[in-house]
């Protein structure tokens, strides 16, 4: 048995790895087995990084080189910075996407064209106008059918004018009759018109209210002849050829029922932010069943109308972005 030889205490921990040098290897002798006597040991050195040692001699050997490595060096990490960010920005959020005016506007029902300082929405879209739809009212009524009901109420009950069937022949007391009807005219008009507005409704209202909204914004009744910006529906070079008349408001295609699902997804996302609804378990679960079912609507029209004017018209309206149709979605 050799005998033992103690070596310093500092190389105790020291391994030495040895490997046959390149040079000495040959195709011819790489296939064959060398022998010990033709193989040169040399120590295997890890070139991938650079001992603090080796990188304060390379700054003395040559400090101007040394210099420019490093500002390349940095200036490619700056640039990595900002493309993982701007990557992260386009990617966006599973459930919300990128907020855009039109979304935010599913918060008051297109009521407002200003978000109030105390929601959501003024975070996202600080200083942007939203767009409104004043002529939509609660219980499923618009502004003209409205007035046209509350004009017909005051010509019916207005009093007879005189020569008329009315028993009244004093004109004072026609004037008074007047007075009294126009008065209570204008308070049955009040009434109606705080009842029907969407400000004094509840969720279940404006959420109603939002649904006419994307109907009238993303239906097919509409984007069939021209889309809202101008856009000519896809296949369409010249003049947009007619088709068949539909029987009605479009309210079952894809990109209608796309957006229908953003605005319920938003009332309930806003609600499950609420520190008290963080246990709210049974909506959680429906959320993420209302953002997969928007994923698999959106997966589908992507393959059907991708680079189309309905296409692109649908995603930047909502902000949708690949973290909502793409991928495992993960709430």
């Amino acid at each position: 048995m050799p005998p033992r030889i103690p070596g310093p205490q500092g190389l105790r921990s020291l391994t030495l790895c040895l490997r046959p040098a390149a040079s000495s290897l040959t195709p011819s002798t790489a296939a064959s087995t060398p022998s010990p006597s033709s193989l040169l040991l040399l120590p295997l050195v890890q070139r991938a990084n650079l001992s603090a040692k080796e990188k304060k001699r390379r700054m003395k050997q040559d400090p101007y080189g040394w210099a420019q490595r490093e500002q390349r060096k940095n200036a490619n990490l700056a640039r990595r910075a900002e493309l993982e960010a701007e990557r992260k920005a386009s990617w966006g959020d599973p459930v919300h996407g990128i907020t855009t005016p039109f979304v935010a506007s599913f918060d008051s029902a297109g009521q407002e064209s200003t978000p109030s300082p105390d929601t959501p929405a003024a975070r996202t879209v600080e200083g942007a106008e939203l767009p409104t739809s004043p002529h939509l009212l609660n219980h499923l009524l618009t502004k003209q059918e409205l007035e046209t009901a509350v004009e017909f109420s005051r010509r019916i009950t207005e009093p007879v004018a005189s020569g008329g069937l009315s028993t009244v022949s004093d004109p004072t007391r026609e004037a008074e009759e007047a007075a009294e009807h126009a008065a209570k005219h204008a308070k049955a008009a009040e009434a109606l018109r705080r009842i029907t507005d969407l400000r004094n409704g509840s969720a279940k209202d404006r959420r109603h209210a939002n649904i006419r909204r994307c109907i009238e914004t993303f239906g097919r009744h509409v984007t069939d002849v021209k889309l809202p910006d101008g856009r000519k529906p896809p296949g369409v070079a010249g003049e947009p050829e007619p088709k068949p008349v539909r029987a009605g408001p479009d309210t079952g295609s894809s990109e209608v029922q796309i957006a229908i699902l953003t605005a319920k997804i938003r009332a309930l996302a806003l609600q499950l932010e609420d520190p008290a609804n963080k246990h709210d378990k049974a909506n959680k679960r429906n959320l993420r069943k209302l953002c997969h079912k928007r994923q698999r609507l959106l997966r589908y029209l992507e393959r059907k109308e991708r680079g189309s004017g309905r296409w692109q018209y649908l995603v930047e309206t909502l902000g949708l972005t690949p973290a909502t149709y793409k991928e495992q979605i993960s709430i």
